[in-house]
């Protein structure tokens, strides 16, 4: 049987901050190879990706996973107490960058999928996308697999993320939906002067802190059946001002904006731009504004899929998963368009974190469940 704490390990000790590959895209290139999975590199722009299948192209049915081996920086290096790609195995836990994000959660489901294969091979296809992208732009990662897949005629039929979801103990929580993501930039101009004569200047600060009020002050809305409400957090203002004696210019100010589906990030963008210009018409300067959407909103309703995945947690670790749309952004936004996505995986509070690690246990519980979920799908 293949061991996943033996492969989180190798996974482990490849040096993949994103979009590095490190050599763990080769590594697992190898042990699906040999297990019968057709394996193919769909790179683009210098980013690695892996897509392996096992089973005929075309399968009546298919089952996918997706995951990712890049991971963030390390950062201050001097502050871990466990090298950051050691993979040093201290009493249950393994240490690294990437043991909870996610590099023992491809391990689970890549030795979960090799052992069915090769125990009791499935009626039907199993597909593996991974990428070396999901940390960073994830512009050329899951929606160049996806990509590929398109003009290859690869087909999921539906996929689960092994993103670390659960929040205390494996398997209480299962993600079946995501808020939307988008940053808007925002650039007031006035006229510089001197701050003794405010007739021969228009000051941008105030305009600014009105355009700040107005946005953080708005209820969005109220939340829905399945999301929490929607939010916006003003994260940074910008003026760069030295002298106290001079108003500025211009100033500018960056807003976060975490968004359910009673919303789209076009429709948000055009509130936006209306309340901008609202401030702009009442003092007198010229707002600048950018919108960047890292992702829409999307729920994959509670159905067979969510099912199949609670009902093998529970069989599993007799645990009932709430099921969530919490968190922040994963590929499943990619996914989503593609077929049913849910994600499920480790307990993630360590993630990012110095001296991020993993319970010895729950990698090998994780590998249980990812093999209990394809079985029950191919037995269905």
């Amino acid at each position: 049987m293949t061991d996943p704490i033996a492969l989180t390990a190798t996974l482990l000790r490849c040096e993949t901050v994103t979009p590095a590959e490190g050599g763990a895209l080769e590594a697992l290139a190898a042990i699906l190879s040999e297990a019968g999975f057709a394996c193919t590199r769909a790179d683009r722009n210098g980013t690695p990706n892996l897509f392996a299948r096992w089973g005929p192209k075309g399968a009546a049915r298919s089952f996918g996973f997706n995951g990712h081996t890049d991971v963030v920086p390390v950062g201050d290096e001097a502050a871990w107490t466990h090298p950051p790609f050691g993979a040093e195995v201290t009493g249950d836990w393994m240490y690294g960058r990437g043991a909870t994000d996610m590099k023992s959660g491809v391990a689970a489901f890549v030795a979960a999928a090799v052992d069915i294969v090769q125990t009791a091979p499935p009626k039907g296809a199993i597909i593996l996308a991974i990428t070396g992208d999901e940390e960073g732009p994830a512009t050329d990662g899951t929606i160049a697999l996806l990509d590929w897949m398109a003009a290859h005629g690869e087909a999921m039929d539906v996929c689960l993320v092994g993103e670390p979801t659960s929040q205390a103990e494996i398997g209480d929580m299962i993600k079946i939906g995501r808020r939307g993501s988008m940053t808007a930039f925002f650039t007031v101009h006035g006229k510089q002067g001197h701050s003794a004569y405010l007739d021969r200047a228009l000051n941008p600060m105030p305009a600014l802190a009105m355009l700040a009020h107005r946005l953080s002050s708005h209820v969005l809305d109220e939340g829905t059946d399945h999301f929490d409400p929607s939010t916006l957090a003003i994260t940074t203002i910008d003026t760069g001002n030295p002298a106290t004696n001079v108003i500025p210019a211009s100033t500018r100010m960056t807003a976060n904006l975490r968004f359910n589906d009673t919303h789209t990030g076009a429709s948000l963008a055009d509130w936006l731009r209306a309340e901008a210009d609202a401030v702009a018409g009442q003092t007198g300067t010229r707002i600048e504004m950018e919108v960047k959407v890292s992702g829409e909103a999307f729920l994959t309703p509670p159905g067979p899929l969510s099912d199949l995945v609670a009902q093998a947690v529970t069989a599993e670790t007799g645990r009932v998963p709430v099921l969530s749309t919490s968190g922040g952004t994963s590929d499943a936004r990619f996914v989503r368009a593609h077929c049913p996505v849910v994600e499920f995986g480790l307990v993630g509070h360590r993630m990012h974190q110095v001296d991020e690690r993993v319970r010895l246990q729950d990698i090998t519980d994780l590998k249980r469940i990812y093999t209990r979920i394809l079985t029950d799908y191919f037995a269905a």
